[in-house]
C-alpha cells in the first residue's frame, strides 16, 4: 500500500441552500493517478473546489500529507503543493503561451529543465509559444492549462475533466501526456466522465454518487466488471471503446 497523501473524512459542503456533498470518505495515494468517476450532479467538481479551499466544507476533515487543510484558505492550499485545473481551464486567452507559463511559476523563472520536460508533455505549446493563447484549439488550451499547474513542482493535481469535448485524436494525445506525468511520479487526482480515458490512465477509482463515495477499488477490477460498471455508473467500457 502507497501512503496517503490526501485524505477527506465525512467532508460536508453546502453551496447556498444546497447541500451537494454528503459525507465524503476517501484516501488518494501518494503516486500514480486516482480517478473520480460519476454520473453528472454526483459532487465530483465540488469535492475538487472543496479540497482546494475554494468552497469551504461545512463539517469533515480534509488533511493533505497529515497536515488538516479543512480550513485553510486556497493561496496556502496551492503553497502546500496542490494544483488544480478546473474544467473552465482558466487560462489568459490576450496573453502568449510563454506569458501564460512565465505567470503560472510564481516562485520565479522556471527551470529550463522542467520547461523541456513540460514542452516534451505538449509539444504543441512549443509550436504557439510566442502567439496568444485564445489561438490554440480547446485541446491545446486544455494543455496549456495543465502545463500552468506544473510549472513549479507540485505534490497532488488536481484536474477535472481534461478530455471534455476534445476529439478522439485530442483524448489520444491527452492519455499519453497523463502516461508520461504518471511516469514522473507525479499524484494525479482527476475528474473524467470519459471511461474509456478513466481506464486507460487509473490505477485507483473512486466512483461517486449522491455526494457520496459509492466504490473505491483498483481500476483494474471495474475494467474487468461489466455487471459493477453497469450498476455503479450506468455504462460499460465495452460501448466507449
Amino acid at each position: 500500500m502507497s501512503e496517503v497523501l490526501l485524505q477527506l473524512e465525512g467532508v460536508h459542503t453546502h453551496i447556498g441552500p444546497y447541500h451537494i456533498l454528503h459525507g465524503v470518505d476517501c484516501a488518494i495515494p501518494a503516486g500514480g493517478l486516482t480517478v473520480l468517476l460519476g454520473r453528472n450532479g454526483a459532487g465530483k467538481t465540488t469535492t475538487l473546489r472543496t479540497i482546494m479551499g475554494l468552497w469551504q466544507a461545512s463539517s469533515g476533515r480534509i488533511r493533505f500529507d497529515g497536515l488538516d487543510i479543512s480550513k485553510a484558505p486556497t493561496p496556502d492550499i496551492a503553497r502546500a503543493g496542490i494544483a488544480y485545473v478546473p474544467e473552465s481551464m482558466a487560462i489568459f486567452t490576450d496573453l502568449t503561451v510563454r506569458e501564460n507559463i512565465v505567470l503560472a511559476a510564481r516562485s520565479g523563472p522556471v527551470d529550463s529543465g522542467r520547461l523541456d520536460w513540460m514542452l516534451g508533455l505538449f509539444p504543441a505549446l512549443k509550436r504557439f509559444w510566442n502567439l496568444p493563447a485564445g489561438n490554440l484549439s480547446g485541446g491545446q488550451k486544455q494543455m496549456l492549462a495543465i502545463a500552468r499547474a506544473i510549472a513549479e513542482p507540485r505534490r497532488l493535481l488536481l484536474v477535472d475533466e481534461p478530455t471534455k469535448g476534445l476529439a478522439p485524436v485530442m483524448v489520444r494525445s491527452m492519455i499519453e501526456a497523463f502516461r508520461a506525468l504518471k511516469a514522473a511520479g507525479e499524484t494525479i487526482l482527476l475528474v473524467e466522465q470519459n471511461f474509456y480515458a478513466a481506464s486507460a490512465l487509473g490505477d485507483h477509482v473512486l466512483v461517486m454518487d449522491d455526494g457520496r463515495i459509492a466504490h473505491s477499488g483498483a481500476m483494474s477490477d471495474l475494467v474487468a466488471d461489466p455487471v459493477l460498471q453497469q450498476r455503479l455508473l450506468g455504462l460499460s467500457l465495452d460501448a466507449h471503446q
